[in-house]
Formats: structure tokens, sequence, C-alpha cells
């Protein structure tokens, strides 16, 4: 186990575990975590050990991250503090896309603004029945901004991802598995049996095909058909 400060990175092989380790606050994101989760990614990279991640929320129970801790912002709320921001943001969320290795969200709780743009960023999202998923940040008067309006759009399509984004309400579970937004939906009392077990089902494929699989999916789609 490697531990930081908010967060903690646990080896497992095959399996690697970033646990988002802010209870207190619902696991809500600053830039400490999110340089945290960068330098995480960064010592896996190359682990031929480690053939799946798995990022989750920590202890608490309530939240995978409920997003940004507005309260971490420091100074005036200026335009220029949040494009400092959302691009350290935008930067740790690219690189779980372009991780070449399976990435899981393990989602119990809230995954909120920031929180589901993170889980939407990884290959995978499992979640418990209880949990709750959204983009509120509208009620703030801003727009998703990691990714959040393009990503949204290519799991549950337009008009739902407009609907989400400007209206700022949060879904259940079920729901979220019915428009396409997470993989599964389990009770929370298996919640660890059934994101090991998918993990490690994952674990057992060829490495570099999942790689080569992982690419032309997340970046195929940005260009035309031929070229990808």
């Amino acid at each position: 186990m490697t531990e930081f400060k908010e967060i903690i990175l646990k080896r497992e092989p095959p399996l690697a575990w970033i646990i988002l380790n802010r209870p207190h606050r619902l696991n809500t994101l600053t830039l400490t975590m999110l340089d945290e989760v960068s330098k995480a990614l960064d010592m896996l990279w190359d682990d031929r050990d480690v053939r799946v991640v798995i990022i989750r929320g920590g202890a608490g129970d309530r939240a995978f991250s409920a997003g940004a801790d507005v309260t971490s912002f420091q100074g005036p709320l200026h335009t220029y503090y949040f494009f400092i921001y959302n691009r350290k943001f935008q930067e740790a969320v690219s690189k779980i896309e372009r991780f070449p290795k399976p990435v899981i969200a393990a989602i119990d709780g809230y995954a909120l603004g920031g929180g589901l743009e993170i889980a939407m960023a990884c290959d995978f999202r499992i979640a418990t029945d209880r949990s709750e998923l959204g983009q509120p940040e509208i009620n703030l008067g801003i727009i998703p901004g990691a990714g959040g309006t393009q990503r949204l759009i290519r799991y549950v399509g337009l008009g739902r991802a407009k609907e989400l984004i400007m209206f700022g309400d949060r879904i259940k579970a079920d729901e979220a598995y019915r428009i396409g937004l997470v993989n599964r939906v389990v009770p929370r009392e298996k919640f660890e049996d059934e994101v090991r077990s998918f993990a490690l089902r994952l674990a057992q494929g060829p490495p570099i095909a999942l790689t080569y699989a992982k690419y032309a999916v997340n970046f195929g789609t940005q260009v035309p058909v031929d070229i990808g």
C-alpha cells in the first residue's frame, strides 16, 4: 500500500486500487487529490504486475465523489482561476482515458459533478443500487468543466445529456443503467465481491489486445469510421 495525502494507492496484483480518501468531505476533489491521482496512474503505467485499476471512494461509504470541493478554492472565484483548475482537472481525467490498462469506476453513493466526470473517463462503471449520479454544476452557474459536456453525450445521447446538464438533476443507479451510463448495478452488500470479480475477469484477458481495443474504441469515435 502506498499512502498519499488525499488518496490511497493499494496494489493487489493483478489489481490496483486508487481510493479517493476525503470521506469527511464526501471525497470532493481538490487540486491535491487530482495531482495525486495523476501520480498514482504514472506509478502504475508500466507496472507489469497490475492488469486492471479500480477507482473508488474511501472510508465513509457515502460517496464515490460528490464533485469539486468549492470551499478549497482560494481567492476570488474569477474566470482565470477556474481555467487553471479546469486544465488540471482535464489533464487528470484525460490520463484515465489514455491509461493503457482497463480502469473501473466503483461507485457507491454519490457520483456528482467532477466525480461523475472521473467515472465517465473510466472504461467501466459499476454502481451500487443506492448510488446517485448527476452533473449539477448548472445550479452553481457553471457547466461541467472536465469533459461532462462531451462524454455524457456518448453514453446517453444528445437529448438526455442536455437534460441532465441543463436541469442539473440527479438520477438513481437503476435509471443510470437504463440509459447506458453505468455497466452494472449491484446490491450494496455484494459490491466489493462484484467489483473484484469483474476486475479479475478483465485481468485474465490478453493485456496488449486490451490496450489496443481500449484505444481503438476511445479515440476511434472522435474521427470518421475509416480513419478510426
